[in-house]
């Protein structure tokens, strides 16, 4: 694979990269570069989580090695109490891997790294208290804004959560960072305030976030909105069902989800997608590429029922793998968030 094809497979269902001349540059010079994405044990993973899993897997096959930071001490800073941590960590510690493999990577250039083994360090913690004099409250809050649970009148941990997010990109010694879109602030100020403190910055590589299958954002904190990756088949097609899919209308989290994670794993595996229907209702259709299926959606030639139900089994058989590890996880996420 040659400088352009690994390009194109990192770009690939990205929004934005900060920038692309950096990464074409580091992919021309360095044989291995290193990629980190974070997340924080806070709420549930769902299945919103396979598509930074997705661009894990692009990364891997492009040669990168990739760490994955399970940023236990940023759960804290976003008001997860600080005595269900260690077992929110144990539950994504499990749950984490078992995603990415449930897809097909091979990991072994994946790396997990707890971030309260890093962070706690004299001399990481120096360089944070060193950034936080030239990082403004106001700055702090705005990159903050969209990761952190803000109130009206903020606590202190969610304006030093992205001044630690900026570290963890020098201390884990890295040459980029995944994040959604919802990281972009905090990437920013990473890029802008690393240099000051005798740092490169990083490249920044951001990927879209699914909508929720009810609202706009797939949360955790929303059961309605997400299927958890232990939600058994009845509970899966029930939240599938009752998901907003209007007609004619593209803009929801079906389609995305689709788009995003059903079909790039049915086009790396060069299979095909098929929605079952009677022989009345025009026959089964299959399609090879995501833009078909969104136009006869579009054109009202395709039912949002037969649409759920087909999206609705192929997102149990990509659970299958997770969930044959059930009890032990069950038993982790009772601990966690009972």
């Amino acid at each position: 694979m040659d400088v352009n094809e690994r390009f194109e497979l990192i770009k690939r269902n990205t929004e934005e990269i900060i920038t692309e001349p950096e990464l074409k540059e580091l992919l021309g010079k360095k044989k291995k570069p290193v990629v980190y994405w974070g997340t924080a044990p806070t709420g549930k993973p769902h299945v919103g989580y396979f598509l930074p899993a997705l661009k894990i897997a692009d990364f891997l096959k492009a040669g990168f090695q990739v760490k994955i930071l399970l940023a236990d001490l940023h759960a804290a800073l976003d008001n997860v109490p600080w005595i269900v941590l260690e077992k929110r960590y144990d539950y994504y510690e499990k749950i984490i891997p078992l995603m990415i493999k449930a897809i097909g990577v091979d990991v072994k250039n994946l790396k997990i790294i707890k971030g309260s083994e890093m962070q706690l360090k004299p001399e990481y913690m120096y360089d944070v208290l060193q950034m936080s004099s030239h990082v403004s409250i106001h700055d702090a809050t705005k990159a903050a804004s969209d990761v952190v649970k803000m109130q009206d009148n903020p606590k202190l941990s969610g304006i030093i959560y992205p001044i630690m997010q900026a570290a963890d990109e020098q201390y884990l010694e890295v040459d980029c960072q995944l994040g959604g879109t919802d990281q972009r602030k905090i990437m920013v100020l990473a890029r802008e305030n690393l240099p000051k403190i005798g740092y490169k910055s990083r490249i920044e590589i951001i990927n879209p976030l699914i909508p929720g299958l009810i609202g706009k954002k797939m949360s955790a904190s929303d059961e309605k909105s997400k299927i958890d990756l232990l939600d058994d088949d009845k509970t899966i097609k029930s939240k599938i069902q009752n998901a907003e899919c209007i007609a004619g209308n593209a803009d929801n989290g079906i389609l995305a989800f689709l788009r995003y994670v059903i079909m790039v794993i049915k086009s790396d595996k060069k299979e095909d997608f098929i929605v079952k229907r009677s022989k009345e209702h025009g026959g089964d259709k299959i399609y090879k590429e995501y833009p078909e299926i969104e136009k006869d959606f579009v054109d009202k030639k395709l039912h949002p029922l037969d649409l759920k139900n087909a999206v609705a089994d192929e997102i149990i058989n990509i659970l299958k793998p997770i969930q044959k590890n059930r009890k032990e996880l069950e038993v982790l996420a009772k601990k966690a968030y009972d």
